[in-house]
């Protein structure tokens, strides 16, 4: 026994570690599969919903592609189909669409003469609705009753035209002088008044007969007397609490514009036009275009983005006095 040898003890210690990570690639390839199980049964569904001939025509697309797109012959696009669009327009459900640069613009031009059109509804709804505000006052006003009759109101391409008229007994200003009579002076600021609310800006002409003037020899003429008794009357709008700066245009004519012109020397020739402006008349009559605000800013922002201060500052300013 004591020659027996010691059998040795051996200890085995298992050592524990976790998995690797195995990766996440075939959670792409499972979804590259749903992915191409959906579209075939799209399209099985597709193919079983649609005709023959809407068949025969996706095929021979497909067949000459290029057909349409570039020499613009026909092609499956030019007919009906269940499948919306064709060609380069898919917002088309029936026949063929190429668009071009000139279309675009076509497009563009039709959008302007839209705005225009609104504009000139808009002017025309403005302007019927100053008459008849203009004539319930000749109506309400006992002062301005009386004077009715010299006051002519007349719609024209232009705008409304309101009209003060000389009287052979009621003159409205003094005799060769531009000193306003008070009657004048009533109607002037009443129109005046009436005009605070309107967007349309006006334009103010003085009209004269056609007798030579008594001191035309001193250099004081017809043209003269009408410039200085349409200022005149300009400042009895203003007073009446019209903004100066809606005023755009204040002119003598003297007797280059007769209202009766088969007779020079009648008193209606002696006269104040106040004229409403149209939009289109304003722009006409400033050679400019008034901007509306989304075209403003658009060329504001092109010309910031190009760099050129100098146009985006006069562009700014433009909107600004447009907006006023």
């Amino acid at each position: 026994m004591a020659t027996k040898k010691l059998q040795p003890i051996i200890i085995k210690r298992v050592k524990k570690t976790a998995h690797a990570h195995h990766g996440g690639a075939w959670k792409i390839a499972y979804a590259d599969f749903v992915t191409a199980m959906m579209a075939f049964f799209l399209l099985m569904w597709l193919l079983g919903s649609t005709a023959k001939g809407d068949l025969q025509g996706i095929a021979s697309y497909f067949n000459s592609p290029l057909q349409v797109a570039m020499p613009g012959g026909s092609g499956a696009g030019n007919s009906s189909s269940i499948i919306p669009g064709g060609g380069t327009d898919l917002t088309r459900t029936n026949g063929q669409v190429r668009r071009s640069e000139g279309q675009n613009n076509d497009r563009a031009r039709m959008n302007d003469d839209d705005r225009k059109a609104q504009m000139a509804k808009q002017d025309a709804r403005r302007i019927a609705a100053l008459r008849e505000k203009i004539d319930g006052l000749l109506n309400e006003n006992a002062i301005l009753r009386e004077f009715r009759s010299q006051i002519r109101m007349e719609v024209t391409p232009d705008g409304l035209e309101i009209q003060i008229v000389d009287a052979q007994n009621r003159p409205m200003f003094d005799t060769g002088a531009a000193l306003v009579k008070p009657y004048m002076r009533d109607i002037l600021r009443a129109i005046g008044t009436s005009l605070n609310n309107v967007e349309n800006r006006v334009s103010l002409a003085g009209h004269t007969d056609g007798a030579p003037y008594g001191n035309g020899d001193r250099g004081y003429g017809n043209w003269e007397l009408s410039a200085d008794r349409a200022n005149a009357s300009r400042r009895e709008l203003v007073a009446s609490g019209m903004p100066d700066d809606k005023l755009v245009r204040v002119v003598g004519l003297a007797a280059s514009d007769l209202l009766d012109k088969n007779n020079a020397l009648s008193p209606v020739n002696r006269r104040i036009s106040i004229t409403v402006l149209t939009h289109e008349a304003e722009a006409r009559l400033l050679g400019t275009r008034r901007m509306d605000a989304p075209d403003a800013v658009k060329a504001i922002a092109e010309q910031v983005a190009a760099r050129d201060h100098d146009k985006a500052v006069a562009s700014t300013q433009a909107a600004l006095a447009a907006a006023n």
